[in-house]
């Protein structure tokens, strides 16, 4: 998409004016979901909130799916780093899979709307349900290689590191998913009982 690639060309280089407007729309829809959500919004709502014409959107973003898959994007590049971190976390395993719980718990106390709106949009637009796939498998990964770091199988089959890792991973993202919705209280419950589960799975907890 072209708000995508313009982004990734922009990676290395200071913010530009393009790029701080980019950004003014795509704060401005995460504001909007909370006040409208996403599907009463138009392009003319996210032209108004970023104090724009609704032709200079346009040059930004196509569609409001378009900006919305921006946001997304930008809502989980630092969900994808903590759980690469997590992958290569020297720290025993009981205390990985705390960090790892406790960092993933802390972006959906940040973003948690941005992530259900995404989630509920994906069937509908593709490009946010590979967004989220590419994601979840990053944090397998992590969670597969704590798996194995604690004794666990590391083979192909239904019990192995990485299909234990996949169960794992959708029971923390939905568990998180509808914990978020409730209350800042009860997502923090959520994440203590997703921590249990992970150690118990593990084996380093009764």
């Amino acid at each position: 998409m072209p708000g995508q690639a313009r982004a990734g060309r922009r990676r290395s280089a200071a913010p530009s004016k393009g790029d701080l407007r980019e950004r003014q729309i795509l704060d401005g829809l995460a504001e909007l979901l909370a006040v409208k959500g996403f599907d009463a919004l138009t392009i003319g709502d996210l032209a108004e909130r970023a104090g724009i014409s609704r032709a200079s959107t346009y040059f930004y973003f196509s569609s409001k799916q378009e900006a919305l898959v921006a946001l997304f994007a930008r809502t989980v590049e630092a969900l994808r780093e903590k759980s690469r971190a997590a992958a290569g976390d020297p720290a025993a395993p009981e205390e990985a899979i705390a960090t790892a719980v406790r960092r993933t718990r802390d972006r959906w106390h940040e973003h948690g709307l941005v992530m259900r709106v995404a989630i509920d949009q994906s069937p509908a637009i593709p490009e946010l349900a590979a967004l989220w796939t590419e994601t979840a498998d990053i944090f397998i990964d992590a969670i597969a290689t704590i798996l194995v770091r604690a004794g666990g199988e590391a083979h192909d089959g239904p019990d192995g590191a990485r299909a234990v890792a996949r169960a794992l991973c959708w029971m923390i993202e939905r568990t998180f998913y509808h914990a978020s919705a409730v209350s800042p209280e009860a997502l923090d419950e959520a994440s203590e009982t997703c921590r249990v589960v992970w150690l118990r799975v593990a084996g380093l907890a009764g």
